[in-house]
């Protein structure tokens, strides 16, 4: 539990979301997302479907839902809710699929509780995830100017 200490936070366009990570519900994924921080991956990526009262996703190398990094994450789905501000994996039906994809909820989305898993959640900045430019995918797509790993 000593990621408990550790916080992550998003620069966008409009300013910081930090997030609250989970380790004990996903530990594998919170490395992992830990990990791809810290190498730089998410700097520069956009939020290629934001889907107001639905999700926020991101974390797509090629910006389109379609990429990846090759390294598939063992689900660890938990019965934590997803809940307005959860940080959650995205994957594709395989449920061991998820890879360096994630999505934020915008609004409570119970028919996602115990199918994806939950590894955060948003603490402070959701008003910046809520600016973000609507669409699938948006005109023009908002961007993790930053993203770090920091101690609490």
């Amino acid at each position: 539990m000593a990621d408990t200490e550790k916080k992550l936070v998003f620069t966008l366009e409009g300013g910081d979301v930090t997030i609250r990570l989970r380790p004990d519900l996903a530990p594998r994924h919170v490395d992992r997302i830990c990990e791809l921080a810290e190498q730089g991956f998410y700097d520069g990526l956009t939020f290629h479907r934001v889907i107001d009262g639905f999700v926020a996703q991101g974390g797509c190398p090629k910006g389109t839902g379609t990429g990846g990094t090759g390294k598939k994450i063992p689900a660890e789905f938990s019965k934590e809710k997803h809940v307005r501000g959860t940080m959650s994996m995205a994957r594709t039906m395989d449920p061991n699929s998820a890879d360096c994809q994630f999505f934020i909820c915008l609004d409570a989305v119970p028919y996602l509780d115990e199918q994806y898993t939950v590894w955060g959640e948003v603490e402070s900045g959701m008003e910046h995830v809520d600016a973000l430019p609507k669409g699938e995918p948006p005109r023009k797509p908002g961007k993790i100017i930053k993203a770090e790993v920091v101690e609490a």
